[in-house]
């Protein structure tokens, strides 16, 4: 008997046309580990660490609802040496604060929990992440990891691979940090454009997941003004006002010149059929979207 095709997630998100928009979750916080061994499919739930360390680790992230992630460099596994460990912050001022450290002995990554509880460092250069997760969902591999080559010959000081970043339909993942901006449905080429298009201050729609300060219909209304006026700096838009109304949304949205001064979106929320949304979540489920109806300036 000849066995079914094999699934593929993110094939199956891009045969549907599933939007790509509005799907960023929300945080303000990470915090990144280096483990450069394999990654149990849980992540950092999954490391046979030192179990206090672990649990102070885990405990302080969830008090700041701060994200653990563990990274590691694209095609280096030297298990010498010691490791790095970081906490990123968002500010909606743009002044986004990093805080960097090296562990050694477990023990060490109690670092972090003294960097969740500090203000951080200023001007570091920013941090790009590309999901290569692929225990814990096949397409994160076979998609991220040439997209992590690509970005890694081009800026191998700035981009790591991570744990699962969610989303795992919308791979290659990349996400830019502490601007916590998602990009999605990325390959090797694409990537090193947006990428770079990103760190010029031009960010573009035709990618974009989301701002991970932004609810779901927010960031969709914020990708329909950068498709509708072209790309902009992280900070050039900003959420004036929200409305909701059952399953329509009014955002307001601010521009700096030369952007439009304000415009108003209203978006629509609906939910698909039930669905296999991941390449190992085998059960279907339902997905809530969100479409632009309208678009209003001037």
């Amino acid at each position: 008997m000849t066995e079914p095709p094999r699934f593929f997630c993110a094939d199956a998100a891009r045969r549907r046309g599933d939007p790509i928009a509005g799907t960023a979750p929300y945080g303000l916080v990470w915090v990144l580990i280096e483990y450069r061994g394999g990654w149990p499919p849980n992540g950092f739930d999954g490391l046979d660490l030192d179990p206090g360390t672990k649990a102070l680790v885990h405990s302080a992230a969830q008090a700041v609802k701060a994200r653990i992630l563990l990274i590691r460099r694209h095609g280096r596994r030297t298990l010498g040496g010691p490791r790095r460990w970081a906490v990123l912050r968002y500010a909606a001022s743009g002044a986004h604060r990093q805080q960097w450290g090296t562990w050694s002995r477990d023990e060490e990554l109690a670092g972090i929990v003294g960097a969740l509880g500090a203000p951080g460092e200023l001007g570091l250069p920013p941090v790009v992440l590309v999901c290569a997760h692929g225990l814990h969902d096949t397409c994160c591999a076979v998609r991220g990891r040439p997209v992590g080559r690509a970005l890694s010959e081009r800026r191998p000081e700035l981009v790591w691979e991570s744990t699962h970043v969610g989303g795992d339909r919308f791979a290659a993942n990349v996400v830019v940090l502490p601007d916590g901006v998602y990009y999605g449905g990325l390959d090797a080429a694409s990537s090193v454009y947006v990428v770079e298009e990103h760190l010029a201050g031009r960010l573009h729609a035709g990618h974009l997941r989301g701002y991970t300060d932004l609810v779901p219909p927010q960031q969709v209304a914020l990708a329909a003004v950068l498709r509708h006026f072209g790309p902009a700096g992280r900070h050039d838009y900003t959420v004036a006002e929200t409305v909701r109304l059952g399953d329509h949304w009014r955002v307001r949205l601010l521009g700096r010149p030369p952007h439009p001064a304000a415009v108003d979106v209203e978006v629509r929320s609906s939910r698909t059929p039930p669905r296999q949304l991941t390449c190992r979540g085998v059960a279907r489920s339902s997905a809530v979207v969100h479409e632009v109806a309208s678009l209003r300036w001037g």
